[in-house]
């Protein structure tokens, strides 16, 4: 990688870091909240479902103010106010409020994907080895963030730790704030933000019927699919650990240790493997070949997870180790996908759309699998998750066969 690749790297992986950090802590908290604020997981998950959906509403223009302003403000005012928005959670007196300050957090990290992979695939000449970085980052954010709420709920009162949260935001704010690169913006994109309101919409239907006009229209539904596995799996995925015969609470010291919560933040920190082998293979293999082998991966895993963890503690750990491996394995190169696939200039308008189906449209798995577990348990909820990637594998194997078809016509042409 060059100098302005390296930079972009660093400051995209702070950002995605960051925004990991917060996103998959929420569902250690989520054990807590059924017990404080005595809800169904059914209600709850649908409560969490609305905050989280906020970040995939607001991606969407997120993904039109990255191609018009750029990236860098985007980023860290996200940051500051996934920040802020953990410490509103510490304060919330009941399960409305809390919904609010959820839905308050879910629109800052709203800014973050489509502005910071804009980024990526604009900005860098090596997409895929940054992507791989940038992946790996957001597993390492999403495994530390998880262990520090857990040792830290051990000792402390959960609002203490939501409101502790705010701190991890100010440092990544204050690294990136020092990071300069060359984002490579089109002169023409920024040019736009003095025409009038009527041209901007005119320019923004435009742009969208370009978009949907060729194969994105498959990848947004990949999009869609992967982030409603993703949310459902991850919303209760500490609970569905902390059930298992192999991760029984445990006393040290007078205290009681819950090894799922560490089992989880180890599953996630695993991800990171997932993501840069991912981003390797999208800048060494074929994309559309990569996506098929990951969800056919990730759909054998969430079909056998039910009952390779209840036969003892390695097979247990290791179906967690596979499930983070390959959950995350397939998001650098659906990425990759629409870098390689979408023009430049609307590159942060196609990923506002693809993170509104991932943490949009997607947000709806925090209800399913609410659903699933309030009335058939853990087995309901890996067979309803199952159907995912199983939809994701056709829609990935009708983009290998097109890719294949356009390379023989173009060898035949040539």
């Amino acid at each position: 990688m060059d100098r302005n690749d390296r930079t972009i790297a660093r400051f995209t992986m702070l950002g995605h870091a960051t925004f990991h950090l917060y996103e998959l802590t929420i569902p250690l908290f989520v054990v807590v909240w059924l017990e404080t604020f005595d809800v169904s997981a059914a209600v709850l998950g649908t409560v969490v479902a609305v905050g989280y959906g906020l970040i995939g509403v607001g991606a969407l223009p997120s993904g039109v103010l990255a191609d018009r302003y750029g990236s860098k403000r985007l980023v860290v005012l996200s940051m500051a106010g996934m920040g802020g928005g953990f410490v509103l959670v510490a304060l919330a007196p009941s399960i409305w409020l809390l919904g609010l300050a959820l839905v308050i957090w879910g629109a800052a990290a709203s800014l973050y994907h489509p502005a910071g992979l804009s980024l990526i695939t604009r900005g860098s000449a090596q997409q895929g080895t940054v992507l791989a970085y940038h992946g790996a980052a957001g597993n390492v954010g999403t495994a530390v963030g998880p262990l520090i709420a857990a040792l830290m709920l051990t000792f402390l009162e959960w609002r203490v730790v939501a409101g502790l949260f705010v701190v991890p935001a100010a440092i990544a704010i204050l690294a990136a704030t020092w990071l300069e690169f060359d984002e490579r913006v089109d002169a023409t994109e920024a040019e736009s933000a003095t025409t009038g309101a009527a041209d901007r919409l005119s320019s923004f239907i435009d742009r969208s019927r370009l978009l949907f006009v060729g194969g994105f229209l498959v990848m947004f539904t990949i999009a869609v699919l992967a982030g409603t596995y993703y949310r459902g799996l991850f919303t209760f995925l500490p609970g569905v650990l902390a059930g298992l015969p192999a991760f029984e609470p445990v006393e040290i010291a007078g205290e009681t240790v819950e090894p799922s919560q560490y089992a989880y933040a180890g599953l996630l920190l695993i991800g990171a493997a997932g993501q840069y082998v991912g981003g390797r293979l999208s800048d060494t293999r074929s994309p559309e070949r990569a996506i098929v082998v990951a969800f056919v991966a990730l759909l054998a895993v969430t079909v056998l997870f039910p009952f390779v963890a209840g036969m003892g503690l390695l097979a247990t750990v290791a179906v967690c180790a596979a499930l983070g491996f390959f959950v995350f394995m397939e998001v650098p190169i659906h990425q990759a996908l629409i870098g390689e696939h979408v023009a430049a200039d609307i590159q942060g308008l196609s990923f506002g759309y693809t993170y509104l189906g991932v943490f949009g449209i997607g947000a709806a798995g925090a209800s399913i699998a609410g659903i699933a577990i309030t009335y058939g348990g853990t087995p309901l909820l890996f067979g309803v998750l199952a159907a995912f990637p199983a939809l994701g594998l056709v829609l990935g194997g009708y983009l290998l066969v097109r890719s294949r078809s356009e390379y023989t016509v173009d060898c035949t042409s040539a």
